[in-house]
């Protein structure tokens, strides 16, 4: 068989269980890591929203009467003590008290942070792909041949 020009060099070489293994555990390892992207957008979406509500929060008055939310459905009234100071939910139940200007560099860290590990992860991703992509077009290939040699 003529070279397709693999990522792994030795492919063609390899027994039709060695290729399914490989294409097997790329296939599971780009899900897992397609599930890592999707948690990575979903936190970074939460992250865009909080840095929205801090902003808008920021423009209401003292005193100001609103809803203040206790779960995700529960809302009970409330009114606006000092827009200035936050409690940022910092993860595992630890709220730290910050200024707005403060909250909202947290919330840019953040989301710059989620960026980047977004973008490194859908590398890897791509790359574990097209192993998978190359493992199951040798092994197609291996089994047309066997299929024609029988």
């Amino acid at each position: 068989m003529a070279s397709r020009g693999t990522l792994i060099p030795e492919m063609e070489k390899m027994s039709v269980e060695q290729l399914k293994a490989i294409k097997e555990q790329s296939d599971m390892e780009v899900n897992l890591l397609q599930d890592s992207l999707n948690n990575i957008r979903t936190a970074t979406n939460r992250l865009d929203l909080a840095s929205t509500a801090l902003h808008d929060l920021s423009l209401r008055p003292q005193g100001k009467k609103m809803l203040v939310p206790l779960t995700a459905s529960l809302y009970v009234p409330g009114a606006l003590d000092d827009a200035e100071k936050v409690l940022v939910d910092v993860g595992t139940g630890y709220f730290i008290e910050k200024t707005m200007e403060e909250a909202k560099n947290y919330c840019e860290r953040k989301i710059n942070l989620l960026k980047s590990n977004y973008d490194q992860l859908l590398e890897v991703t791509n790359k574990k792909k097209t192993i998978a992509d190359e493992s199951g077009v040798v092994l197609q290939g291996k089994l047309k041949q066997l299929a024609s040699a029988s």
